[in-house]
């Protein structure tokens, strides 16, 4: 993957095939470092699954054999310096279940990659997912991007997310905000 936004979608997909019903998504930025967390409550990992995730033959997916997306994020924040820290728990063990996932990159690194298309990403997962509570928060030193599918539900009510017009205005409203930001 060449774009940081393609691992977005795709570690968060993870929480989104683990049951969750909220999903925080977190980028914050400055000069030198790129801090990436998901957080859910979704049905979070078993001590095994959580010793085995870093193992590309590892999955709990029954429709292929590798689950390469922690393994290449791992691989991906320590090439650039950065680091990358898991933690999860088991809803058979606590009530407060769920996994956070942080990753941490070093920004002015050759292998750093481009932080790619966000808004697609976004809207990607909400198309997919349109009942999912995700909140996304990207942080700046020039601003901050924010977006709440909770709230966007209170001002629009019964209505699915996931309808073209609705996806097209989410679409229009972050890129007025990423606007704002590098107009700053």
């Amino acid at each position: 993957m060449d774009e940081f936004s393609l691992y977005v979608l795709d570690i968060t997909m993870n929480s989104v095939r683990a049951g969750a019903d909220k999903i925080n998504i977190e980028l914050i930025e400055d000069d030198e470092w790129l801090l990436f967390t998901v957080r859910d409550d979704g049905c979070g990992m078993t001590k095994e699954q959580l010793a085995n995730l870093e193992n590309p033959f590892f999955t709990t997916r029954t429709t292929r054999k590798v689950g390469l997306g922690i393994p290449f994020l791992k691989m991906l924040a320590e090439m650039t310096g950065g680091e990358l820290s898991i933690t999860s728990s088991h809803i058979s063990e606590s009530e407060e279940h769920g996994t956070v996932i942080f990753a941490k990159f070093g920004k002015n690194h050759i292998d750093f990659i481009p932080l790619g298309d966000m808004i697609g990403t976004l809207k990607t997962l909400i198309q997919g997912a349109p009942d999912i509570d995700f909140v996304y928060r990207h942080k700046t030193e020039n601003g901050e991007v924010t977006l709440s599918c909770a709230e966007i539900r209170e001002v629009l009510g019964d209505v699915s997310l996931g309808e073209p017009e609705i996806l097209a205005w989410i679409g229009d409203y972050l890129l007025e905000q990423y606007e704002g930001l590098n107009n700053n």
